[in-house]
């Protein structure tokens, strides 16, 4: 009996140890100096996106992002067009859940920074504007952020490529 009991013990010290290498600590840091004059500012989209998830990687809210070689971010296991005959197919990674088609217009809702073993990440949960039309307003904009600048105190940006700024006159 004994040894069932220190048996028990090891897989719970065993479990414990695995979930703490694994997990990811989130803090939502809008306040913070340097990306405190992110949240609400508004960009057009320049580029056809796809709205996913991947099969083995679970985030809160879908991905947006595209297949686009040519640019510093890219999701290469995406289809490089982007169509709406794509959504709902079976790919082994990931499933395709909308389209976002350049002109659309979303704001930057929230600024969050993902820290685990593996490193830190800083990524905007985004709201679509014309969310009343969609059945994923809110995306985490991970896939069009420019992650270079991470890891130098300065917030990163959104890759010009992806969206531009909307100036309001």
């Amino acid at each position: 009996m004994k040894w069932f009991i220190s048996l028990a013990v090891v897989v719970v010290v065993v479990g414990f140890i695995l979930f703490q290498r694994n997990s990811v600590k989130t803090s939502f840091v809008n306040g913070l100096p340097e990306y405190s004059r992110l949240p609400n500012q508004e960009y057009i989209l320049e580029r056809d996106c796809y709205v996913f998830k991947f099969k083995d990687h679970d985030t809160s809210w879908p991905l947006i992002g595209a297949n686009a070689p040519a640019l510093a971010v890219n999701v290469p296991t995406l289809p490089s067009e982007v169509t709406e005959k794509n959504i709902g197919a079976d790919y082994p990674n990931l499933r395709i859940l909308d389209v976002v088609r350049s002109g659309a217009r979303f704001k930057i809702v929230s600024v969050r920074r993902d820290e685990s073993r593996k490193g830190t990440s800083i990524t905007f949960e985004i709201l679509l504007l014309d969310e009343a039309e969609r059945h994923y307003p809110r995306l985490d904009a991970y896939w069009l952020i420019d992650h270079v600048t991470e890891n130098s105190g300065k917030a990163p940006a959104i890759v010009d490529d992806y969206a531009v700024l909307r100036v309001k006159k």
